[in-house]
């Protein structure tokens, strides 16, 4: 398996007049010879130029991802108990 996230590496879609921009915008910094702007490219741009906005995001996956990590913790430590207590 790759380390590499797929979705960072597809190109995408201009619906939006702001998605429009950020292609724009991240094209002209980047200039890549293939003329192909990724997501991992926006995101490298945002990071760089609007840091404040990836900080954003950044910390509400992690206070999600360590939520859902104390969530599992507790439902696992229930089902311990519960094992335990059987077996008595």
């Amino acid at each position: 398996m790759s380390d590499e996230n797929q979705i960072e590496a597809v190109e995408p879609e201009q619906d939006s007049e702001l998605k429009q921009f950020l292609i724009n915008h991240t094209g002209t910094i980047h200039n890549p010879e293939d003329e192909m702007i990724t997501v991992q490219m926006i995101i490298n741009t945002l990071a760089a130029e609007f840091p404040e906005v990836v900080y954003v995001i950044a910390e509400e996956n992690f206070i999600r991802g360590y939520q859902l990590g104390l969530d599992d913790a507790t439902v696992l430590e229930g089902k311990t108990n519960t094992n335990a207590a059987e077996a008595e």
